[in-house]
């Protein structure tokens, strides 16, 4: 088992939010959204935080296979 943490700004969500879910949520739509007004903690010690704001999605995919790689699951 690996504990993969993808960390990104709630503010980058809402960007990304392809299904609308976000723009639903402060127009009082929906409620309970992870993170916004429902909480949310992030993991304390994974053994990988992907910073995704930050990578490009080919440098998040190298950096979880050299994870992989140096547990020897590939």
């Amino acid at each position: 088992y690996l504990e993969v943490h993808v960390a990104t700004p709630v503010e980058v969500c809402s960007e990304r939010d392809v299904k609308g879910l976000y723009a639903k949520q402060a127009a009082g739509e929906i409620s309970g959204l992870t993170g916004v007004d429902d909480p949310y903690e992030a993991p304390q010690t994974p053994d990988l935080r992907i910073e995704s704001h930050h990578r490009t999605v080919h440098q998040s995919a190298a950096e979880l296979y050299a994870l992989l790689d140096q547990r020897g699951l590939v």
